[in-house]
């Protein structure tokens, strides 16, 4: 291993000669040198480079690597949660929306029922009213109706009685003719009852 140290500082050597024997742009700054044979040396100071320098320099290398890799997945991470957060806000305000939109509709049904309740009780009442009304006219009708059939029979009895009482002077009368005690000078038959007696002559 220390041999090949010793390359690797003779090879610097020899870049660093290189470097004095260029030819000088600006003093101190810019300087000209052949590019084939730097990195001729350059390669040479890769190769002379102990293998456990090699590997530390791939797993720096690697580090590096999983470095921006870890990087490029905590920007995903990053990003997806902010596009889920953003996605749960929008689900969030529909949500919103929808149950906002189910109280007006919740609201509005319940109107529509009270209104529906309020115009099924007036109507409730107004035939309630009608019917009242109906029932009184239909009594009073009633009433009428039998007070007119009351005073018909009672017009028909009053006939009839009168009829069995001039039923009854005229088989008085037919009775005293036959006795031969019949007076015709007798105001015995009120003039208004002549017609109803004629009515039973037997012809």
């Amino acid at each position: 291993m220390n041999a090949q140290i010793n390359n690797v500082f003779d090879l610097l050597k020899k870049l660093e000669i290189i470097l004095e024997k260029s030819f000088p742009i600006l003093p101190n700054y810019l300087v000209a040198i052949k590019l084939k044979d730097v990195e001729s040396i350059i390669d040479n100071i890769y190769l002379a480079l102990p293998p456990e320098v090699r590997d530390a320099n791939r797993l720096l290398r690697r580090k590096e690597e999983i470095q921006v890799e870890a990087q490029q997945k905590a920007e995903k991470i990053i990003l997806d949660a902010q596009n889920e957060a953003a996605r749960l806000l929008s689900e969030s305000e529909l949500l919103r929306k929808v149950q906002a939109e189910a109280g007006l509709i919740k609201e509005q049904v319940v109107a529509e029922c009270e209104e529906i309740k309020r115009k099924a009780l007036e109507d409730a009442e107004i035939f309630r009213n009608q019917a009242h009304d109906e029932a009184i006219r239909t009594k009073e009708g009633a009433e009428a109706f039998a007070e007119q059939i009351l005073s018909t029979i009672d017009n028909t009895l009053t006939q009839h009685q009168q009829l069995v009482k001039n039923c009854q002077i005229y088989m008085e009368k037919l009775h005293a003719e036959s006795s031969g005690n019949y007076d015709p000078l007798k105001q015995n038959y009120p003039s208004e009852q002549t017609n109803a007696i004629d009515d039973f002559k037997i012809n």
